[in-house]
């Protein structure tokens, strides 16, 4: 399926996660603003860190990108998307519950997903820390592996072309609930750097 030509990616958070998943998206060819709790001001040196085609905004313009990265800890998650229209966007679920005990056999971005309704969300980015996810990822002739999933298979698309674009090899692991479960904190997948050689 042809992907859409979208051009702007939204943060909502500005910490390591944050500021990587902005590099990426830059990598990738796309305009990022990046938002915090404490508004645009308080993002000057992060922007300037940055570079060339990010920009600071509140969390509603970053809500309104066409693709918004939660870049938020796992219990920061509910308080950073209140209140926000999620119709027609896709949401990167890059979060850990390091306990999942209480979700109730589900996973952490199907409790995401209910949290964003009626938004499209897609597991990514989890698996291993900050430093090796902004890491360029041609490593030793190869690309590094970035596992995705999710139910919906546009919204999988796009974020698929997004780290594609940024030098990474995708591999859709299926649905939130197979998919999510199999790399979030304490999967299988779960901190392994592996690289797919040509």
């Amino acid at each position: 399926m042809q992907r859409a030509n979208i051009k702007r990616v939204g943060i909502i958070g500005a910490g390591r996660i944050g500021r990587v998943m902005a590099q990426i998206a830059r990598r990738a060819g796309r305009e990022v603003v990046i938002a915090n709790r404490q508004g645009p001001e308080s993002l000057s040196s992060v922007v300037q860190e940055l570079r060339d085609g990010v920009s600071a905004g509140t969390v509603e313009d970053a809500a309104s990108a066409d693709i918004v990265v939660l870049a938020v800890m796992w219990a920061d998650v509910p308080h950073a998307v209140d209140g926000l229209a999620w119709d027609g966007r896709i949401v990167i679920d890059p979060t850990n519950d390091f306990d999942p005990s209480g979700l109730n056999g589900r996973t952490s971005s199907e409790v995401v997903g209910d949290l964003v309704a009626p938004a499209r969300v897609a597991k990514a980015g989890n698996t291993f820390a900050a430093a090796v996810l902004g890491a360029d990822p041609q490593e030793d002739g190869g690309q590094r592996v970035i596992f995705l999933s999710g139910d919906d298979a546009d919204a999988k698309s796009e974020v698929g072309g997004l780290f594609e674009d940024a030098g990474f090899f995708v591999v859709d692991l299926g649905g939130l609930r197979e998919g999510g479960r199999i790399q979030q904190f304490g999967g299988p997948l779960a901190g392994h750097n592996l690289v797919r050689l040509p």
